[in-house]
């Protein structure tokens, strides 16, 4: 990210730059940093306005949105990322249609908004079927609304299914994810042992990465599960 930073202001192109920043906010996104998305995003969105960039704009309002959300300013979020989604799909675009509706659908579960979640939920599982790299985040979002309505069932399925999809892309942040959803609910219902082992396994996998979000939050439930 920082070369291509560095490629954006050498190149003098008005279009390098805010399309840097856009991609770096979708980068600090995927590992969990709503403050530095919020930062690129934020910078990214104010040079697509002034010249009227307006595909990286509606790029850029679905990550700020995220950040926003994230930060403690979830109706601001769900708002930024409705309009940058709607954006996009005016622009005839679907390419990241999948992962821009889960996002908003986590902005509207932290909004309170539990009924609008579970419908973009859905809506992001059947906007683009084909578009796999993403899929699993769906499902494992899926179940976590499905935990907050009792559906506990169908929301342990949403999880070994967002592990299959994972396993089958090769996605092992994803399924790092998705196994630790599933190894919390195992673990409320009694089933330690399986919990910790599926977690051990995928998150043993890993050789570096360990100061991310993520793999902080993994090894803090391997914890408590061996306590």
């Amino acid at each position: 990210m920082a070369k291509a930073s560095a490629f954006a202001h050498d190149s003098k192109s008005p279009y390098e730059i805010p399309q840097a920043l856009a991609w770096e906010s979708a980068m600090y996104t995927s590992l969990r940093e709503p403050e530095r998305a919020e930062d690129a995003a934020t910078r990214a969105l104010a040079l697509c306005e002034e010249c009227g960039f307006l595909y990286m704009a509606e790029v850029a309002r679905v990550y700020l949105g995220w950040a926003r959300a994230q930060l403690g300013c979830a109706g601001e979020g769900v708002a930024l990322l409705r309009r940058g989604v709607a954006g996009l799909i005016e622009l005839k675009t679907k390419a990241g249609i999948t992962a821009q509706l889960t996002y908003l659908a986590e902005a509207q579960a932290l909004d309170g908004a539990l009924v609008d979640a579970l419908v973009t939920i859905e809506n992001a599982l059947e906007a683009n079927p084909d578009e796999a790299v993403t899929r699993p985040d769906a499902f494992t979002l899926r179940g976590e609304l499905q935990l907050k309505i009792g559906k506990r069932e169908l929301a342990e399925a949403d999880f070994r299914e967002a592990i299959a999809l994972a396993q089958r892309t090769s996605a092992k942040i994803m399924e790092l994810r998705a196994t630790m959803s599933l190894a919390r609910l195992l673990d409320k219902q009694g089933k330690r042992d399986e919990a910790r082992a599926m977690l051990a396994e995928i998150y043993n996998w890993f050789t570096e990465g360990f100061d991310t979000a993520d793999l902080k939050d993994a090894k803090a439930l391997l914890d408590q599960l061996n306590a």
